[in-house]
């Protein structure tokens, strides 16, 4: 019996240690708003999906994790406040797998800094 508990705790531990070391692979994303003045109807798209926001207070970041499940360039749009101009940029592309982080860096006159920070790097 003590050999047979040995074995079932070994494999148990193997069990733990695979599922432990299993993730998914994210991309946590923070859009900063550095315009100057609120924004409003934020959209960010990346490869198969898009996520977004009604408002975003001048100073403020929005904070939201990813899952890339393509390869593809990220795009942002925005809406500025009190104008009404309609902001469009592209990013960088990203890739199925990548893990870590990208800001978006919102500034005065729709300009737009992206900065990932994504491994494994294409």
């Amino acid at each position: 019996m003590t050999a047979f508990r040995t074995a079932s705790s070994a494999t148990l531990l193997l069990v733990f240690a695979f599922f432990a070391g299993c993730h998914s692979a994210h991309v946590a994303v923070t859009v900063e708003n550095r315009t100057g003045a609120p924004i409003e109807l934020l959209e960010v798209d990346y490869p198969s999906a898009s996520f977004g926001a009604d408002r975003i207070e001048s100073g403020a970041d929005f904070h939201y994790r990813i899952q890339v499940r393509l390869s593809g360039p990220v795009k942002v749009q925005y809406t500025e406040d009190p104008t009404h101009a309609m902001r469009q940029s592209s990013g960088p592309n990203l890739y199925e797998g990548q893990n870590g982080q990208l800001e978006i860096v919102l500034l005065p006159g729709g300009k737009v800094e992206f900065h990932p920070h994504v491994q494994p790097e294409h």
